[in-house]
């Protein structure tokens, strides 16, 4: 909703948007190709040999060539003509490649996780696209998308068409399922859209002036409190008792989003009725498909995470929006300004740099016990993250 209103309110047509996202995720796709044929497991999972990691290093340069947004005061010929060198060098290295099975380029190997992305940037931005004004209708696609996924498990035409696909490399039905967790988020970005578009005619004083700090600082505190209740609890297994618990402090969060106010009110209590809307559903499906997993992911995945997700935002919105401490979120704001490096560094630029320099066997001997090992993996997200914000900080980001 946020990106695409922007193209609307700038004129664009439908069909322009349309190709916009095609071609977005093309170049996703390719994302999700390249990396992998640059991951250094799979250049060479057996050996521990420098190549490996020389490669890693050089595919991280050829993807920032391919797909950085320079700043503004650098003329755009040049971005031009280094997105040109990277892919020309994208290619070149490729076709040269060779993996340990003998094979070479593949479209079939690619990153998951990132093909699963580019399926919902493409099928989300469309439904969004043509029921923008239509919340019933964009819900109404989740019906039938659940009576597709509960048909596919039975023979018949649906398991045919659910788990075969033309281009299996890049697309099959089954990865729709994501949709369960997109299209709650296009409702929460409406809501957010609508609430920037209210807040540009009124000044901070008259959006901020009703509900008490202390009710803020509690509603942070809860949503963080749910959340944790929720993922403690679930993992386990404590399943009944995680219900009533989450079920208790959901109601207490009701009372504290009674009668809004202001514009950011009215934004907290419609997110948090959202919120316990997805959560609730989730928990009903709990038991169903053996419990919450991701792997493979369940429909109580989908739901709880989406209610989660929806707390958090909460969470984020009063901190910043309200307590207008953006500060203590710069280091979050950063790192989703530039997701597709924040996904890349470590595996292409700080485990490289650590193995080349040997650096990270030396840090492993002497983190061998459980909680040394849990500093150093917080330590090493928390480099990953500030990479990412020296990035962000230079104006440097990739795009599609």
């Amino acid at each position: 909703p946020l990106a695409f209103s922007r193209l609307i309110n700038k004129g664009w047509r439908y069909s322009q948007i349309f190709l916009f996202i095609l071609k977005r995720g093309f170049l996703l796709g390719t994302f999700a190709i390249v990396l992998q044929h640059f991951r250094p497991h799979i250049i060479n999972n057996a050996e521990e040999i420098p190549k490996k990691w020389q490669l890693a290093l050089l595919g991280f340069l050829i993807l920032f060539l391919m797909y950085s947004r320079l700043p503004k005061f650098i003329p755009k010929f040049i971005n031009q003509l280094i997105t040109i060198a990277g892919w020309f060098l994208c290619v070149l290295v490729l076709s040269r490649l060779t993996y340990p099975d003998g094979s070479n380029f593949s479209l079939e190997r690619s990153d998951i996780i990132l093909i699963v992305l580019t399926n919902m940037a493409v099928f989300g931005s469309i439904i969004w696209l043509f029921t923008q004004s239509n919340w019933w209708l964009r819900l109404g696609l989740l019906g039938i998308l659940l009576g597709l996924r509960f048909s596919a498990a039975d023979d018949g035409w649906v398991k045919y068409f659910w788990f075969n696909s033309p281009l299996p490399w890049i697309f099959r039905f089954d990865y729709l399922k994501y949709l369960f967790i997109v299209i709650p988020g296009t409702i929460s970005g409406d809501l957010i859209l609508k609430w920037m578009r209210n807040n540009e005619s009124s000044d901070r004083d008259s959006i901020l002036e009703k509900w008490p700090a202390s009710r803020f600082f509690i509603i942070a505190v809860l949503m963080l409190t749910i959340d944790l209740v929720l993922l403690i609890g679930l993992q386990s297994r404590l399943v009944l008792e995680t219900t009533l618990i989450s079920g208790v402090l959901c109601a207490f969060g009701w009372l504290l989003f009674q009668q809004p106010n202001n514009q950011i009110e009215n934004l907290l209590n419609k997110l948090y009725s959202w919120g316990i809307y997805w959560l609730a559903l989730g928990l009903a499906f709990e038991p169903f498909q053996g419990g919450i997993k991701k792997d493979s992911a369940t429909l109580s995945y989908f739901l709880i995470t989406t209610g989660m997700s929806i707390f958090l935002l909460i969470l984020f919105t009063v901190v910043r929006d309200y307590f207008q401490q953006k500060n203590l979120l710069k280091l979050f704001i950063y790192n989703g300004q530039n997701p597709m490096i924040a996904y890349v560094v470590f595996g292409n630029l700080l485990l490289p740099i650590l193995k080349l320099t040997g650096w990270y066997e030396k840090i492993a001997q002497m983190t061998q016990t459980t909680r040394l090992g849990l500093l150093t993996g917080f330590i090493y997200t928390l480099i990953v993250a500030l990479i990412v914000s020296i990035f962000s900080k230079l104006k440097l980001f990739w795009r599609t």
